[in-house]
This record gives C-alpha cells, structure tokens and sequence, in this order.
C-alpha cells in the first residue's frame, strides 16, 4: 500500500509538472504577438504555433518518438518563441529511446521535416538562401541534435545504472550470506563436539548418581541426600546443555518453549514450591512465534524465578509478559522477610547475553525493596549469524554484552542520486539547454529593447522601389503585427493615433507606404 501511495503522489507531481511547463512554452510563444521577432505573421498562426508547442510537454511523456517529429512544422511559422522551447521536450523524449539506432533515425527524420518546413517558410517570406541554410543549420544542431544526444545518453545511462545496483546489491547480500553460512557450520561444529562429548559424559554422571542414591539408601541412609543432590544437579546441567545446543544449532529445542503454556507451567511449579507467583499476560500468544524468542522468554521468566526462590523465597512475585509490536518481559518481586542468599551473578550476565544476541535490551536492579528484571525483546529477532558488522568491526572479535545488532544495510537503488551522476546528468543537459535558453534569452531582449516605432520624417525618407527591407528592419525591426501580407507596421513616434505601413515585394523592395489610423 505504502508503495502504491508513492508512486500514486510521483505521478501527481510529475503531472503538475508537465503542467507548468505547457503553461511556461504557450505563455512564451504568445510573447511574438505583441513583439515580433521577425517579419510579422497572421496572429491565428501565432497562437496556433504556440498552443502546439504546449502540447508537445504531455506527448513528449506518452508518445516520445511522435514527440520529436512533431517538432518539425513549427518551422514553417516565424515564431520563434515557439521553436527554442522545443529543444527541452525533444531532450526529454531522447530518454526514452534506448537504441543510437533510433535515436539517428528519429533525428535525421525530424532534420529533414524541419528543413522542408523551414524551406516553405523562407519562399513564403521572400529570404535568399544564406539566410535559409543558416537558419535550419543553427537549428537542427543546436536545437535537434545536441538535446536528443543528450537526452539519449542520459536515458541509456539509467538502465546501466540500475543494473550495476542490482549487481552491487547481489554481491552485498552473497557476502552477508557467506558469513552467515560460516558462523552456522562453525557453531554445528561447536554444537556437534558438545553433544557427543559433554552430554555423554552427563548421561553417564546421571546414571551412575542414580545407582549411586540406590546403593546409599540401603548402604549409607546418611548420604542420600547428598547423592540425590548429585543427581538432580547432573539432571539440570543436562536440560541445560540441551538448550545451550538448541541456541547454538537448534537441536532438540522445545516445540512450546517460551509460549503462555510453558510460561503457566513455570508459575505453578513455582507457586507449587511455596512461593507467591501470579502471572499477567496481555496479547497474543507465541504460539507461532520465532524459536529464539520463545526460547529467551524461556530463559528469563525461568531464571527470574530461580533467582526469586534463592533470594525472595517468601516476597510477592509478578511475572508479566506483554506482546505487542515487541515483547517486554518483566518479573517482579517485592521484599522478603528471609535471609538473602549470595549470588554470583553469572545468570543475570548470562540472559543480558541471550537477550542482546537477538536485538533486545535487558535491565534487572533493585526495586523499591525488592527486585525488577526486564527484558525488553524484538518480535522478529535479527539473525546474529547474517547481520552485517560495520567495516571497522573486528570479525574474529568475541561480541559484547548487550551490543547492538546491525542489519544489512538496505540496496541502493538506481533512484537514489549521488554526487558523479548529478554532475555528469548537468553537464549532459547543460549541452542541451544551453542553446535553448541562449536563443530564448537573446530573442526576449530583441523583443524587449527594440523599438517599432519611427518618426514622419524617417518615413519620409524610404522610397518606394529604392528602399530595401533590411534598410528598414536593422534600424526600426519588424514592427508590430501587420493586417497585410508582407508589409510592416511601425507606430508614429510623434503621433499616438497614428501608425506608418510599408509594403514590400519578395525581392524585398518597397513597394507602398501609407498612413494608417489606429
């Protein structure tokens, strides 16, 4: 769900921009109608050039081939306001081609419409053909051919991205796998040489102590309860062991360890024993839960209760066992009236270790009189034996007490920007939006600077098949928008309701001059 709603909110906002951007290319397009860069056109063709530019934005994003070629015909209108933007949408269309193949074919394809059109627009206008060559050469190369290579390059450099992450990716995560694998086979071997040799020397230590206590009972009366104590403590270090191999390779590891079953039965044989246990269990059960949790809360409601009969046998106890987006254990007990027995301990140390080896935290002090030992667990424990150690971390080196866990750190997706790729996409797209943003800036201060109007005495002095079009334009410009083909308008410098028109032919002669009223 999280991912859907990301990449739902991705879409909006690419939408909102490439929404911004048509609305940036019409608004631009339509700056001609009130300065003409060039010999004035229909304001029809104005506004159809530009509502076309603004919709290349969305095509360039669906149909991205489509987009390039439709680039053409707005050659064939003197606008330029429209063209130059282009240059953006045909570097963002270059990205999606994944071939150089397609990528020259599209361009020689969109050079030779944009010469065509440009060609029909230079005979409709009356330019010779030094203007015409100069004109199309400036742009198929800087506004075709240096954004769509540019674009082209950018979008093949994404995939080659995303696959070198993959593979960074895979060797990382073979890596984790590969320590994992040894830290197992090295802890079966350990588990391995325990069970064969320390548990069959138990299993014999048992059963000599249990013909020993036979023979004492007949034998020696005096001695059975020491024998008895022999025998009951070989049994324990035998559970014992057992579930030290059951941590270490998972062998013969309770099937209902650490679940409120178990939990219910370590009260009652508590409370069995004279001591004052209740038990507060609140969540789900952990039936179904990791081995090594069930197993740690095990071991610390057990040793908790051990401790409490060797130190608080006659204090008000509480074990509470809380199961939610953690596991938090917590037994307390409350001051006792009878002597406290020495302790060494070295359970305490033993259950901080257990606890810290699967990501959790464990605290056990003094409380208010009595005694408070929690443990505060994950409900998905971290595997010790693949986390990743931080490269400073010595691997040989025996892990602390309570240490945190690390993680494999998460791969690092082609997504994510880093320093080399910003700067080698910027100068990539510098190489095509250079040329755009330059014609765009130079043609904006022509328009802004250059002044269509003249006095009556400089439109005195034009006369007709005398004058030249260039004459005009390179002092005055293009003038404002003209009802008349091939004519230019210019307003009377000395008279606000009064504009001058001259008319010229396609050898751009002065054919007629006139006043007109506004």
């Amino acid at each position: 769900m999280a991912g859907r709603g990301r990449a739902k909110m991705i879409g909006v906002n690419v939408k909102v921009r490439d929404g911004l951007w048509a609305v940036g290319a019409l608004l631009l397009a339509l700056v001609t109608l009130v300065a003409p860069l060039g010999r004035p056109v229909h304001w029809w063709l104005i506004v159809a050039s530009a509502v076309w530019a603004a919709a290349l934005v969305p095509i360039s994003a669906r149909w991205p081939r489509w987009a390039i070629v439709l680039t053409a015909p707005l050659n064939a209108v003197n606008n330029l306001l429209a063209i130059a933007p282009t240059s953006l949408v045909i570097f963002r269309a270059a990205r999606s081609v994944r071939t150089q193949v397609q990528v020259w074919l599209l361009i020689g394809v969109t050079a030779l419409l944009q010469a065509g059109f440009s060609g029909l627009h230079a005979w409709h206008a009356g330019d010779n053909i030094t203007e015409y060559v100069l004109g199309t050469g400036f742009s198929v190369v800087f506004l075709l051919i240096f954004p769509a290579v540019a674009g082209a390059l950018v979008g093949r450099r994404k995939p080659l991205t995303r696959v070198l992450m993959e593979r960074n990716d895979y060797l990382e995560h073979a890596r984790v796998l590969t320590a994992s694998t040894a830290r197992s086979d090295t802890r079966a071997h350990i588990a391995s040489e325990m069970h064969d040799m320390l548990s069959h020397r138990l299993r014999q230590l048992t059963a000599h102590a249990s013909a020993l206590e036979r023979s004492a009972a007949v034998e020696a009366p005096e001695l059975r309860e020491q024998v008895e104590l022999i025998r009951k403590t070989s049994a324990v270090a035998m559970d014992e062991l057992r579930e030290i191999l059951g941590v270490l390779g998972n062998i013969e590891a309770d099937e209902d360890a650490g679940t409120r079953a178990d939990v219910e039965r370590l009260v009652a044989a508590s409370v069995s024993a004279g001591v004052s246990v209740s038990l507060d269990w609140s969540g789900s059960d952990l039936t179904d839960a990791d081995a090594r949790l069930r197993r740690a809360v095990h071991r610390v409601v057990r040793e908790a209760l051990t401790n409490v009969h060797k130190h608080a046998p006659s204090a008000l106890t509480r074990v509470a066992v809380d199961v939610g987006e953690r596991v938090r254990v917590e037994v307390v007990n409350g001051p006792s009236s009878a002597p406290r027995g020495a302790g060494t301990r070295r359970g305490l140390i033993g259950l901080e270790e257990r606890v810290g080896l699967i990501g959790g935290s464990f605290t056990a002090g003094p409380f208010t009189g009595g005694f408070r030992l929690t443990a505060d667990l994950p409900l998905h424990p971290v595997v010790y034996a693949g986390s990743f150690r931080a490269p400073e971390e010595d691997e040989g080196a025996p892990r602390a007490a309570g240490s945190r866990v690390v993680e494999a750190p998460p791969p690092v997706t082609a997504e994510i920007l880093t320093v080399p790729r910003v700067v080698g996409g910027g100068c990539l797209a510098l190489l095509s939006v250079v040329p755009a943003l330059g014609t765009v800036f130079v043609l904006l201060i022509v328009a802004i600077f250059s002044k269509p109007e003249m006095s009556r005495q400089e439109f005195d002095a034009f006369q007709v098949s005398v004058a030249h079009e260039e004459e005009v334009t390179e002092t005055f410009g293009f003038g404002v928008p003209s009802d008349n083909t091939g004519c230019l308008r210019y307003h009377a410098r000395d008279s606000s309701d009064l504009d001058f028109e001259l008319c010229f032919d396609k050898q751009s002669r002065l054919t007629s001059k006139k006043e007109l009223a506004r």
